[in-house]
Formats: C-alpha cells, structure tokens, sequence
C-alpha cells in the first residue's frame, strides 16, 4: 500500500476501507491539483482574462498589489525560474496571487514586503474556516490601514464603496451588491473558479481616537467587526484549480463499486457545485443536493437548535456537496452518516482532512484519511492512513486494497478447509474401516507445513484487480466464509474423498485376514468394495487389518499424491470465490502463483520419488502419476458443475400471490 502512496498507521483501517460505502472528501488538492492560477480579475468594470492587459492606473495597480502582498503569510512564495516550472511555497492561493502581482502587474511583491516587515504590523486576524478571510492592519501616517482578502461575498458584504479602475470610487448599494454577485462572482464560479474578494479601509485617528464617521471612540483591535468594516472593494479575483485528470474515472469506478463519493468543502457553492460536475459527483438531472453549511445546519436542526438525527436522515443520503462548510460541519455530517439508521446495513464512513480543525472528524470516521503534503501534524496524528500524494485515487487503491484482503483471507479458507476436509474424512473412514490410514504421520506434516504454506503464499500474495471495483461493498458484518465458498468447500471435499476411498477400496485386489474386531461391518465392506471388479491399478499388495506389507506402500504413496495433486490443482479453483467462470482469469498478473505452484508440485515429485522411508513413500509408474494428473485436473472441470448449484435464494412468484 505504500507504494501506492497509502502510508497505514492503523492495520484495521485497511480492511475497514474495503467496507467503505461513503467517502466525504475535500476538493483543494484531493480532487483538483492543488495549483492555483489567477485566470479572471475584476476592478469594479468589466471581467478581465488572466493573463492579459490590465487597465489599471498607477496608484490603483500599486494600492491592490500591495494589499496582495503585504495580506498574505511571508512564508507564502513564487520561485520563478525560466529553465524550469513555476514552483508555489506556502498558501497555494496566496501564491496565485502573489503569481498575478508578479507577471501580470509587473511588479516586486518582495520589495513590497521589505517596505512593510511583518514586525510593522499593528494587527493581523489569520484566516480561519469561520471568518474566512484574513486581515492585515499597517501604521500610516495619520492613522491604519486595513487590508482585508477572503471569500468574495463574505469580504465583499463588508464593503460600502468601490474603488474601480481608474481609481474612481463609487458606494457600493444594495442593488449593486446584488449585480456584482450576480455578473462577477456567481459567473467565475460558475466556471469553477475560486473567488477571492480584496479590499481595503484607511483609519484616521487624532490623539489615539479614531474616525468612524460621526462617532468617535477609542480604537479597539480586539473588535474586529468594528475595525474590518465599511471597507472599499479593490477586486474580485477569479483562480483556477485544475480538477486532476485521473479523478472522474476514480470517481466513476468508487460509484460503479456502490460508494459514494461526497464533497466537503469551504469554496463558494457554485464553485463546488462547478467542480463536482466535472468530477462527475454530480450530474445533471439527478437529484442530488448541494447545500451551503448554514443551509445545511438549518435543515438538521430542531426548534431548540439540536441537532435532529431524524432529520439529518432525510438529507444526507441525497447529499453530494456540502459548501462553505466549517470542520464542525464536517464532523456533523461524518456522525450523521455512521449513526443512521436510514438504511439496510451500517454506514462505514472515509473521511480527508488536513486541517487541525478537521481532527475530530478524522476521528469519528471509520477510516480517516490526512493529506501528507499539506496536512497538519495534528491532522495526520488523528488520522489511519496518510495520503502521502494528497490524491483522491489513491483513496480509491486503499479501497481496492481493502477488499483484496478481505478476499485474500476468504481464498486461503476456501483451499485450507477443503484440505482438511478430504484429509479428515479419509482418515476418519479407513480407520474405521480398515483400522490403519493411508495418510501417515509425515505425508500429513508435509500436507500441512509445505503445501498449506505454500498455497496461503500464492494465495495472499494476489494483487488488487479491477474487479474488486465491480461488486458492491461487503458490509461490516459479512461472513467471511459465504454460501458460495461453503458450496466449494463441501463440493471439492466430496471430490477429492470420494476419488481417495475409491483408490484405497479399488485400487488393488488381494487376500484378506479380517480379525475378529471387524468380522461384521468391516468384512461386509471390504467384501463389497473387493469384489466390484478386478484389479484396477495393478497394485499387488498384500493388505491386512492395520497393517500393509512391503512398507512403504504403493497403493498408500499413490493415494497421498493423488490427495497433493488435486490440493494443487484445487488451489487454482480457491482464486475463485464469487462463482467466476474462468478460474485462470489473471492467474499471471501475480508472478509469484504460477512459481510456487510449480514449486509444488516438483517437490512433490521430489518427496514421492526419493523420499523413500522418510515420508513413507514409494516411486510411482508413470501410469500411477497419470493417474494422479488425470484426478488433478477433473477438479478443476468437478468446479464448473458445482458452479451449477445455486447459492442464493430465488423469490418464488407464486409463494408471493
């Protein structure tokens, strides 16, 4: 799983993930790429293509650069090399527009900073998921100014002017507000564009007051409603974030495996409702709901304010994107989801995150997974698994590798338990019967050490395939031995038991000395099996009750092969559990089966023809190996008509009327 970039820090996740029925992913960098371009920008006119010409005069370019540069984290950095890719450090937003100042603006955010170190600063408010935006306060002369970024129509409605491109500012009404949503930002997001908002507020204070129009009062930095406020729009920029190419097939494939796939993001709602239809979340026409965070609290709750599981019932399965969403939003929805009842069987939640913020949901999901590249130290250490890609398809490959093993455990079952039914009931039989077993001591310990061993290899080693993607998820409660496998495991025992008792009933004629112990039901039997015929394998033995002259037999070292022989050839009917047709489907996509199959069956050869006294074995004719193949191979045709007998119940029409 590592190398598909699938760090597990909790094994039970592993399997848990091949359960998973919902994924509630992020979009920044999960689903999308993760590398921000500024494609649009407004200046209070018109919509401009990024890149390209920009109307602006001098002292509006230099005042929006500025707010750019200095509002943003000084760690935030564009290496712009021309021999090699633009490189972001930092905020990936932030350096979208740090990009835009630099290329399209043509100017040096670096001197910019350099002029305003971070130690000049009189107030800084950090973005975080509930404010959403951030603001940066700068000593002037006569007073502060304040620079504020953040959600367009969050930064845009604490705005009362705008300033346009010629450096005209015009208030910002109520009618106007509505027509920028409208034309400017819906229309960028729209075109699954994240909108940002830029904005700016000079303070004028005399004498430690400050001027907030007709009422004076002390500054207080600690208010920030008070001191973000009444601020003048600079512009409203639109940046891209590629969906990755290889996330609508992924997305395709966790639907088609009967997983569903929902959005949890903070961007506008017409951006994730944008990026949802190209990932293919959502399609049109269907009736799935795409709800904002406020909008989804209100549905959910009661008249108290509580959060009503009844009602969060009649949302979430429906739900496919849930926007402007805060962590607690998150979480809301991850517990709504495992605690329904809505449906048949329990809900197994996955859940990204990479947020400190998002670390109670990573908690409460089955199966949380952290973005290794941007999560947050304490995001990864809540987490069962560590994207270490930060990519969407590599949470499907963990699904993928879920249900492997739960199949992998459910292969190995099926080979090991017929096995041991073929072996126990011969046994059990001819001890019976004859009051010896042709399975000796050592025969059985090489059954069991080497061939189990070998075959639980060859079995557990197979690779996650694409088929695993085509079957509904399993539940947290299937049987890991189904009726399908119950069906091969009885159906292969009889086989193989019904193939080894005849070989030890018929296999030769001779003379027998029954003793008094068996003189009633073992005289009939072996009376009965003795005289259907004549010798069938030319096996000359001279065979008593619990006890065969000539030791090691040949008739005994013909039954112990055919019994390893058919355990091989039964080992490539195991890789099949849901009833498929062609038990050599992909049978060379894991190397090492066919190798240690051959492995089995050449120290087969080894131990029957030089094991000698060891294993209690004799060489065998080629007639004889003959035999075995021919028994090795009617396995595999004795599979496809136990394929025959049904496994699930049929509804009876007429029971029904």
């Amino acid at each position: 799983m590592m190398q598909d970039h699938n760090l597990v820090r909790h094994l039970f996740a592993c399997e848990t993930m091949g359960c998973a029925t919902t994924i509630c992913s992020d979009k920044t960098g999960t689903l999308t790429t993760n590398r921000m371009t500024v494609t649009a920008a407004w200046f209070g006119r018109d919509i401009h293509i990024i890149p390209g010409h920009l109307p602006l005069d001098e002292v509006t370019k230099e005042l929006v650069c500025t707010a750019i540069a200095v509002n943003s984290s000084y760690s935030s950095d564009v290496i712009i090399t021309p021999s090699a890719p633009l490189e972001q450090r930092g905020n990936k937003t932030e350096c979208a527009l740090l990009h835009f100042v630099q290329s399209s603006a043509n100017m040096d955010y670096h001197s910019i900073r350099q002029a305003n170190p971070e130690d000049s600063f009189a107030k800084v408010y950090t973005f975080n998921s509930s404010r959403k935006s951030m603001s940066t306060v700068l000593r002037i002369a006569g007073g502060y100014r304040v620079f504020c970024k953040g959600a367009a129509e969050i930064v845009l409605a604490k705005c009362s002017s705008v300033l346009d491109e010629s450096g005209t500012t015009y208030p910002l009404t109520a009618e106007r507000f509505d027509v920028i949503s409208q034309k400017v930002i819906s229309s960028m997001a729209s075109d699954g564009l994240r909108t940002l908002c830029v904005a700016y507020r000079d303070i004028n204070t005399s004498n430690g007051r400050q001027d907030f129009g007709d009422n004076a009062q002390t500054i207080d930095f600690e208010n920030e409603n008070s001191v973000v406020s009444g601020l003048t729009c600079l512009g409203i920029f639109g940046v891209e974030d590629p969906v990755r190419p290889e996330v609508p097939k992924a997305i395709r494939r966790c639907q088609g495996a009967g997983v569903t796939v929902r959005m949890v993001t903070g961007d506008n709602v017409e951006t994730a409702r944008s990026i949802a239809r190209k990932c293919g979340i959502i399609r049109d026409g269907d009736e799935s709901l795409v709800l904002e965070g406020k909008e989804f609290n209100r549905l959910i709750t009661d008249e108290l304010g509580n959060i009503s599981q009844m009602k969060l019932d009649k949302i979430w399965p429906s739900l496919r994107v849930l926007a402007r969403s805060t962590p607690k939003d998150k979480f809301t929805l991850v517990e709504g989801i495992i605690n329904s009842k809505a449906t048949k069987h329990r809900e197994v939640v996955a859940v990204t995150g990479d947020g400190t913020n998002d670390a109670p949901a990573l908690k409460k999901a089955d199966v949380g997974f952290a973005m290794g590249i941007a999560g947050t130290d304490v995001a990864k250490e809540a987490s069962d698994i560590i994207l270490t890609d930060d990519n969407f398809i590599s949470i499907v490959k963990a699904c993928m590798w879920g249900r492997n093993i739960f199949d992998n455990v459910s292969k190995f079952l099926q080979f090991q338990l017929t096995v041991n039914v073929a072996a126990l009931s011969v046994s059990i039989i001819s001890a019976c019967v004859l009051g010896d077993t042709p399975l000796k001591a050592v025969p059985m310990l090489w059954i069991n050490m080497i061939q189990d061993t070998l075959g639980s290899l060859a079995l557990a080693t197979e690779p996650p395939g694409d088929a695993l993607l085509k079957r509904k998820p399993y539940g947290r409660k299937k049987q890991i031995i189904s009726t399908t496998i119950a069906r091969n495991i009885l159906g292969q025992g009889i086989y193989q038991t019904v193939v080894l008792l005849s070989l030890l009933f018929l296999g030769q004629s001779g003379s027998f000395n029954s003793s008094v112990l068996f003189e009633s039901l073992v005289e009939v039997l072996l009376l009965f099996f003795s005289c259907l015929g004549p010798k069938y394998f030319e096996i000359h033995e001279i065979r008593q009750i619990g006890h065969v002259a000539g030791d090691p037999s040949v008739l005994y070292t013909l039954i112990f092969n055919a019994l390893v022989v058919m355990t091989s050839f039964n080992l490539i009917n195991a890789r099949c559990i849901h009833n498929e047709a062609n038990v050599f489907t992909g049978i060379f996509r894991n190397i090492y089966f066919p190798v240690l199959w051959t492995l089995m069956m050449v120290t087969q050869v080894l131990v029957v023809e030089f094991g000698g006294y060891a294993f209690s074995t004799t060489p065998l004719s080629v007639e004889q190996w003959g035999i075995s193949l021919f028994f090795g191979v009617g396995s595999l045709l004795w599979y496809h008509v136990l394929r025959l007998i049904p496994t699930k119940r049929r509804k009876m029409p007429f029971l029904e009327m």
